[in-house]
């Protein structure tokens, strides 16, 4: 097994994530990017690694409330909290600048 990728492989990938890269960079990238090929094939190498993989080690379920349809607050009493109205609105200060 080799322990560096080609330069055209290295360059083909700088290429597809339009970088440029000077000979010394490619030259480690060709180090690299084997090394780190190299991990991500251990990882399949692992038994039953693609038959399930496991999210959580406990088990447990999600308990799911009824929705129920309550009274909310009036206007009257927002604006009793509110700083400034107009209408029906609330007033806020701007946040956004464009």
């Amino acid at each position: 097994m080799k322990d560096k990728l080609e330069l055209s492989e290295v360059e083909h990938v700088a290429d597809l994530a339009r970088i440029e890269l000077t000979d010394e960079e490619k030259e480690q990238y060709a180090v690299d990017l084997k090394k780190l090929l190299n991990e991500v094939e251990k990882i399949s190498e692992i038994k039953n690694y693609d038959e399930e993989l496991l999210i959580t080690p406990v088990e447990h379920t999600v308990s799911l409330r009824e929705d129920k349809n309550e009274s909310s607050i009036s206007f009257d009493e927002v604006k009793k909290n509110a700083p400034k109205t107009s209408g029906n609105f609330v007033e806020v200060p701007v946040m956004i600048h464009e």
